[in-house]
């Protein structure tokens, strides 16, 4: 499958912009873009360059659960918004 450029600019946007640990965009039900940034000791690097890990292809298990319940709910695909997870919060 082909991948589009702009699922790869949106993913990294948002992964950007919004200081989070990782952005997902679901393009079907058997095709992902995630960006993921390094963590330094459970934090985001604040200044100096950002390392960020592009994977394009199948989802893994979190994924395959929130595709069934997008699917259980009747969300059509590709779904429009970039799923974004943020670094565990430390105490």
């Amino acid at each position: 499958m082909k991948f589009p450029m702009n699922a790869v600019g949106q993913v990294v946007e948002a992964l950007l912009r919004n200081d989070a640990w990782k952005a997902t965009k679901y393009l079907s039900d058997k095709a992902i873009v995630r960006a993921t940034r390094k963590l330094f000791n459970k934090k985001i690097a604040k200044r100096g360059s950002v390392d960020i890990i592009l994977t394009m292809g199948r989802p893994n298990y979190t994924e395959r659960k929130y595709i069934k319940a997008c699917n259980k709910a009747g969300e059509p695909f590709p779904v429009k918004k970039v799923q974004l997870k943020f670094p565990p919060k430390l105490r």
